[in-house]
């Protein structure tokens, strides 16, 4: 009877809620990828398109989640584009479900982590202590994040991309050789080879239809050996996060840049001629040194009772200190005035300097476009950007980072021309509007006809065909189009499915997936030694965590694995991984192998 009950149970269902691509990118990954059944409450949805079934709600009240299915649901999705919206659901989804796993879309990244620690304290008490195990972790992600280091190295080449994860940290570069008969420099490990070479930095549109011309994620080193010219995708280093002091950053002008240099001169000429004054009348008066510089500062200043009737050296000294006076007042208020300005300079907006070459113009301030000037200027790339709204959300960042911003509508005539873009090095449409990104960069072309452009758009398929387009029309010009869902959604999906995703890469239009694997009950991997444990195109193990898991200490990584050494049932490793290669690695049967108690390879040494 119970097992007749298990076999007529339905199958848990994975809820999505969003307002925007994400969501219905997120949907499609679950359902094709991982064969899931999925739930989608967000706007223009139907009734139902394969695993994915579609259900009404205009917001995410309690209402919508109940007739979702949230008690019968395995994880719940958050993709509204408002944190505060993501925050209220999330909340009432805990107290709804305390069971579900919560996967939460938020921009501000340091309240996200503090939401996720309360919701799990709160699901823990909620669910009360006879429940059993609970896998029913928060999981806090940025599409912002995940896409930003994609875009920025669109306009710069050989960018590193960074995984800082669960204490572990994962650093690769795109490396492009420079003969065409020549391999790309090796790391410790190829991650990809990239449709770009060295003779076609441009390489083909970047995704899963370019066929042979696709970028090859996770080679094995025939493919790598055979790759010559082929631009690679390798890693550089992986070892513990560092502990980074907190960088203070300036928030205004400094002091230098409000005392003028005519403003210190003024200055100075006053107290050379107090000091001056002041040692003239002590001695030609026997004054105290406090008296006479007080006398001297009031008679510089015009301030003081006229010396009618004393000393003629008390005269005289106070018609010098009137003169003087009089000609440095001016210098004092005309440098007050100068530093008056600078302050205001320094709460406003830069403009792009006269001269200006070779540069980066970006875009669109929103939440995309302010990760991609961060990452920018942290890279040391001048940037310059176009914004329409005044208060956009990366308005007070540029105006931190000191970046000049040209305030208006990027397809009006002359906006462009203003942010020197016939000058520039890359163009970066990141704006929330398709039409206006794919405007801008046709009138960009037509200022520069040679000028790298990337556009961000919402379809993949759009952006596929939108790259072909641009490329067929200028064949010497670099272009670029990423659909930021497309890049977010894997690492969504997979923190929904509970693994445990340390991060992800963009490699061209692919997602590159890092996680923690732990390798009991994986048949893949229990039992098998590193090479037998490889499967090209699909995963590969790059580090053991050699840690004793005892406390907090930071995980000690070892990332040069002798091919031979043999997985065993205690082992947890770092494992690169496909969006399809994950869910396949996961999903088998326990393995059959016995780890042999003599024999193998055993690890020898951290990572430092």
């Amino acid at each position: 009877m119970g097992e007749a009950a298990r076999a007529s149970a339905p199958e848990p269902v994975m809820l999505v809620l969003g307002d925007d691509a994400l969501a219905h990118r997120l949907a499609a990954e679950l359902a094709e990828v991982y064969r899931r059944e999925v739930v989608l409450v967000a706007p223009g949805t139907g009734a139902r398109h394969g695993r994915i079934r579609y259900a009404e709600g205009e917001a995410p009240d309690e209402r919508t989640l109940l007739r979702a299915g949230l008690r019968e649901a395995e994880a719940l999705a958050l993709l509204y584009e408002d944190d505060e919206v993501n925050m209220r659901a999330a909340f009432l989804a805990r107290r709804l479900a305390p069971d579900v796993r919560l996967v939460l879309r938020m921009y501000n990244r340091n309240l996200g982590h503090r939401m996720a620690d309360l919701l799990d304290r709160a699901g823990e008490q909620l669910a009360g202590a006879d429940t059993g195990p609970r896998d029913a972790a928060t999981v806090v992600l940025s599409d912002a994040d995940t896409a930003a280091p994609a875009l920025a190295a669109t306009a710069v080449a050989g960018t590193r991309k960074v995984v800082q994860a669960d204490g572990l940290l994962l650093r690769a570069a795109e490396r492009l050789p420079e003969d065409p008969e020549a391999l790309a420099e090796p790391g410790l490990a190829t991650l990809a080879l990239l449709s770009s070479t060295s003779t076609d930095p441009a390489g083909a549109d970047g995704s899963d239809r370019s066929g042979g011309l696709a970028p090859r994620l996770l080679p094995d080193d025939a493919e790598v050996r055979a790759a010559a010219g082929r631009g690679t995708v390798v890693l550089e280093a992986i070892g513990r996060e560092p502990a980074l002091p907190r960088r203070r950053e300036s928030r205004g002008a400094s002091p230098r840049e409000l005392l003028s240099p005519r403003l210190r001169w003024a200055l100075v000429g006053v107290v050379a001629a107090v000091t001056a004054l002041t040692v003239t009348s002590i001695v030609a008066t026997d004054a105290h040194p406090l008296h006479a510089a007080y006398l001297t500062l009031l008679d510089l200043f015009a301030i003081g009772d006229p010396a009618v009737g004393e000393e003629t050296a008390r005269q005289v000294l106070q018609l010098l200190a009137g003169l003087l006076g009089l000609a440095l007042l001016p210098l004092l208020i005309a440098g007050a005035l100068e530093a008056l300005g600078a302050y205001r300079s320094a709460a406003a907006l830069r403009r792009p300097p006269r001269g200006l070459d070779d540069h980066v113009v970006l875009l669109g301030l929103g939440r995309i476009g302010t990760r991609v000037l961060v990452r920018l200027r942290e890279l040391g790339v001048p940037v310059v950007c176009v914004e329409e709204d005044p208060e956009a959300r990366g308005i007070p960042y540029a105006r931190r980072l000191r970046v000049p911003v040209v305030l208006g509508d990027v397809t009006q005539e002359g906006v462009l021309e203003s942010a020197k873009a016939h000058r520039a090095h890359a163009l970066l449409a990141l704006t929330s509007s398709d039409t206006t990104n794919l405007e801008a960069v046709l009138a960009a072309r037509t200022l520069a006809p040679e000028l790298l452009v990337a556009l961000r758009l919402y379809d993949d398929d759009f952006a596929t065909t939108v790259y072909r387009t641009l490329r067929a029309a200028h064949p010497d010009a670099l272009t670029r189009s990423r659909s930021v869902s497309t890049l977010s959604a894997p690492a969504f999906a997979a923190a929904m499915m509970g693994r445990q995703i340390l991060g992800a890469i963009p490699v061209e239009r692919r997602v590159l997936l890092f996680a923690a694997v732990e390798v009991a009950g994986q048949a893949a991997l229990e039992g098998r030694t590193v090479a037998e444990a490889f499967r090209p195109g699909a995963w590969r193990v790059l580090a053991l965590d050699t840690s004793t898991g005892e406390g907090d200490d930071p995980p000690a990584l070892l990332w040069d694995l002798h091919p031979g050494y043999v997985l065993r049932p205690g082992d947890r490793v770092v494992v690169a991984a496909t969006r399809s290669g994950l869910p396949e690695l996961l999903a088998g049967p326990a393995a059959p192998a016995s780890v042999p108690p003599q024999g193998g390879v055993r690890p020898s040494r951290p990572a430092p």
